[in-house]
């Protein structure tokens, strides 16, 4: 039996809670390289692809997946024991689209021909995804989308754009919405594609960030062919299966992963700086502490309705508001502590060091504005949530 089957074989779920953490967080510890943690950046797929290999010789490059798909077959509570000791650790995040949205969205939506095709390649990395949603004029409004797919014979032809795509440099596969009924309701007449980004007429271009790093991408599609047996679901229905890909990001962008990171960097830059001691640092940095521990005890309360199997209701936009808006008050404050130091930014490469604040400031801007704006999430809970009337 190899290495790799025999892990996946192993009923992890039957270890303890304690058991499995300690079993985690030893192989992260002894084998996550030193120089990649705690990042102000996503690092090139080149440099972390060691690790994301040692993962999947292990079988734990899919712990979400079900065993009879190779995964690790974890329930929510351990899944979320694993990415609870990666983000202790500072663990960088893959391009691991495929493993986090659309693998399971295939499993549970996709044919028996799609699974035997698809998910292997997912599984090892041999294919790596991006998710083709925002375009140009449709970002928090994603249903208002206007790339197009029109039938001709077995296939259709897409022509469009997508933007602000996350690994889409790194792909070599995206899943995207087009809409393929220009008469139906805005929800409606849109279907969800499979699409290998070699075929004729797709196209890339990266786009630098403010802090200079190739983070995001425009992807062109002009005339590109994608036979029928490429569409997820039932044609036209595509919003159906888009919904069940968002269900993850939903939590996994209220996590405090990116408020954690640069707590970190603050804690290293203040004792560079020599500044740890000093009481008007000390004041700000004890706030901050204490609106992380709020965060991180509002992610456990979202975290236990996963592992009881409830789904996520429209409060859960809280979460994503005090995550990203605390990474912006943590990496502003690490943005004064640094001085002169923080007029530099580390970029790709990060070659500063520790020491760059400007990085992490430059990059949380953003973020109150993927994944849904935080305005839009405030009217989510004021409308859904409070009953609060529209404006």
């Amino acid at each position: 039996m190899s290495t790799t089957k025999q892990h996946r074989e192993e009923n992890w779920n039957a270890l303890g809670d304690d058991a499995f953490r300690r079993a985690v967080r030893a192989f992260i510890e002894e084998r996550y390289p030193a120089e990649l943690r705690f990042l102000p950046f996503r690092p090139p797929w080149r440099e972390l692809k060691p690790w994301v290999m040692l993962l999947v010789e292990k079988g734990w490059s899919a712990p979400n997946w079900p065993v009879k798909y190779g995964g690790m077959g974890l329930s929510p509570g351990k899944l979320l024991i694993f990415i609870d000791e990666q983000e202790r650790w500072g663990v960088a995040r893959a391009p691991d689209h495929g493993i986090v949205q659309v693998g399971p969205m295939l499993i549970q939506f996709g044919s028996e021909e799609q699974k035997r095709n698809v998910l292997p390649g997912m599984r090892t990395f041999e294919t790596i995804w991006c998710q083709g949603y925002s375009e140009p004029g449709s970002g928090s409004d994603l249903a208002s989308l206007v790339t197009e797919a029109v039938a001709d014979g077995d296939h259709f032809v897409i022509n469009g754009r997508k933007i602000w795509t996350s690994f889409a440099l790194d792909a070599t596969h995206t899943y995207l919405l087009a809409r393929t009924d220009r008469k139906a309701k805005q929800q409606e007449g849109i279907t969800f594609f499979l699409v290998d980004l070699s075929l004729p007429g797709a196209a890339r271009r990266g786009i630098k960030n403010i802090a200079g790093a190739t983070e995001y991408c425009e992807m062109v599609f002009d005339g590109v062919r994608v036979h029928r047996s490429n569409i997820v679901g039932e044609l036209n229905k595509g919003w159906t299966v888009a919904k069940s890909v968002l269900n993850f990001e939903r939590l996994n962008s209220g996590s405090p992963r990116r408020a954690q990171f640069a707590f970190e960097r603050l804690r290293a830059l203040a004792q560079e700086r020599g500044v740890l001691g000093e009481p008007d640092f000390r004041k700000r940095y004890t706030e901050l502490r204490l609106d992380l521990a709020d965060l991180k005890a509002v992610y456990a309360y979202f975290a236990d309705q996963v592992k009881r199997g409830q789904p996520l209701g429209a409060d859960v936009s809280i979460l994503k508001v005090m995550s990203t808006e605390l990474n912006q008050r943590i990496t502003e404050f690490m943005l004064e502590t640094a001085g002169d130091l923080g007029l530099v930014a580390a970029g790709e490469r990060g070659d500063i060091g520790r020491v760059d604040a400007l990085t992490p400031f430059l990059d949380s801007r953003g973020r109150t504005i993927g994944a849904g704006t935080s305005e839009i999430h405030r009217n989510v809970v004021a409308k859904r949530v409070l009953g609060l009337p529209a404006a």
